[in-house]
């Protein structure tokens, strides 16, 4: 079945009537412009249907503490039992082999799997698979991370790096300049900091599935 325009609305004004808060006020809670989940902006002027950001999402069930598996029910509760919008999901190991992405950051080859995921525009959105150590005290074995490799980069935020070399990192973002990223290695729990010329791209992690 397809993910309709209508119940995804729908499961977003359950997680906020299930949280105690009007529409605004969950977008305030996840850190978004208040107006974001306003009725007025899930279409345009011009009748074009808009969606809900994966971004958005994310936050909202972080901000809300529903996890993933509930807010699907409020999908299924909404008429559609299956979205049939998935994302690439890949381990932790396979990831940095050379063939698992193109140029663009984009999952490509036979490493990957199919994870469903409540997504609209899924350009750039992956999902990462802990099989190690390599989550230190953050993530724990079989955790899932959903990620962008072309979101904004904020101080704070929780990253995957991507090096040259196709060595990755989980961490923390510290810092960014013209010439280097500085990050708190969660393998290591030390700060690394590498030249941008090492690295290929870096992926802001958007939710955990944990």
């Amino acid at each position: 079945m397809k993910l309709s325009h209508g119940d995804i609305w729908a499961a977003i004004d359950a997680v906020a009537q299930k949280a105690g808060l009007s529409a605004s006020g969950l977008a305030r809670r996840a850190g978004l412009d208040p107006t974001t989940f306003n009725k007025s902006k899930r279409m345009s002027a011009d009748g074009r249907l808009r969606w809900p950001s994966t971004e958005s999402i994310a936050k909202v069930l972080e901000a809300t503490g529903v996890n993933l598996d509930e807010f699907m029910g409020f999908l299924q509760e909404a008429g559609e039992p299956h979205p049939s919008r998935v994302i690439p999901l890949i381990g932790f190991a396979e990831a940095s082999a050379q063939s698992a992405f193109d140029t663009q950051a984009q999952p490509k080859g036979e490493w990957w799997d199919d994870l469903p995921f409540p997504d609209a525009d899924g350009s750039h959105v992956y999902a990462l698979e802990i099989t190690g150590q390599e989550g230190g005290q953050r993530y724990r074995f079989g955790d899932v991370l959903i990620a962008s490799s072309h979101a904004t980069l904020r101080r704070g935020d929780r990253i995957v790096v991507h090096c040259h070399d196709h060595r990755l990192y989980l961490g923390e973002l510290v810092r960014q300049s013209a010439r280097n990223l500085d990050f708190t290695c969660f393998a290591d729990e030390t700060l690394h900091s590498l030249p941008l010329t090492e690295i290929n791209f870096v992926s802001r992690i958007l939710w955990a599935a944990q």
